[in-house]
């Protein structure tokens, strides 16, 4: 009698034969997203302004899956026409363009806003927010084109950042949702979702330099929080259409096969 043998266990894959955009593509949150997304079957355009960085994402995420795309771009620099020639790029090159994860963020650390330097107080609103809008402003014809997509705008929670000291950054979370909020109300009857994504404190640079001395292994790494990026990109994402997402972070386990 010949002993049954199962199936191999068939790994789904819902961002299948999609074209994705990351910004920040080599940052925490950015990075783990992009593996992410590529294990879920998406081709990867990765958007940063360090390419080495850039690159050692590009080696992972062609293990993973489909071939990656790398556009090296500093949004503090950035202007709307930079934004449309990406857009044209990626349309020439990729032939579609079915999500957009904004996870790019500019934080210098805790300072009051009457000595923050006025450069860093416009990075700051260049990148957390000008730049967020500009880019999606370029990419939205070419989403328009796609029968269901996706722009997903990462955010931190404002109970951690409207408080003293957090100056500019806190400002463009708050901006961000608001921008969430009107850009859905104008594109509900479309084919584009659009949502925004508030995960819990987690292990990356940018939080580091907000509480320097704590204890990080109290909170999960950015891994945790791929999985719902991946969510809001798919079609599952339909249901958070409008809302700011806060999910509760993945387990170990689940983050490993994400």
């Amino acid at each position: 009698m010949s002993e049954f043998v199962p199936f191999p266990e068939v790994v789904p894959q819902p961002l299948k034969d999609r074209v994705v955009l990351i910004t920040g593509a080599h940052g925490g949150l950015g990075a783990e997203a992009a593996k992410a997304c590529a294990r879920a079957g998406a081709t990867v355009v990765l958007l940063g302004r360090r390419v080495p960085k850039l690159g050692r994402v590009y080696d992972a995420l062609k293990a993973l899956g489909p071939e990656p795309a790398l556009y090296p771009m500093d949004l503090a620099g950035a202007d709307p026409a930079d934004m449309e020639t990406l857009a044209d790029t990626i349309e020439r090159e990729l032939g579609r363009l079915d999500g957009l994860l904004h996870c790019a963020a500019d934080f210098a650390g805790l300072t009051p806003l009457e000595n923050t330097p006025p450069e860093q107080f416009a990075r700051q609103v260049q990148v957390n927010l000008n730049a967020r809008w500009f880019l999606t402003q370029a990419c939205l014809p070419l989403l328009h084109k796609a029968p269901d997509a996706a722009v997903v705008f990462v955010l931190d929670g404002p109970e951690r950042v409207l408080r003293p000291y957090w100056g500019a950054y806190g400002i463009t979370q708050a901006a961000g949702e608001a921008l969430v909020r009107l850009l859905h109300a104008e594109t509900d009857r479309s084919t584009v979702r659009v949502s925004g994504l508030q995960p819990g404190p987690m292990r990356t640079a940018l939080r580091s330099r907000a509480f320097v001395d704590e204890a990080m292994l109290r909170v999960p790494g950015p891994e945790a929080y791929a999985g719902a990026c991946v969510h809001l990109l798919s079609p599952a994402g339909a249901e958070q259409r409008g809302r700011i997402h806060v999910p509760a972070p993945a387990s170990p386990a689940a983050t490993a096969t994400a």
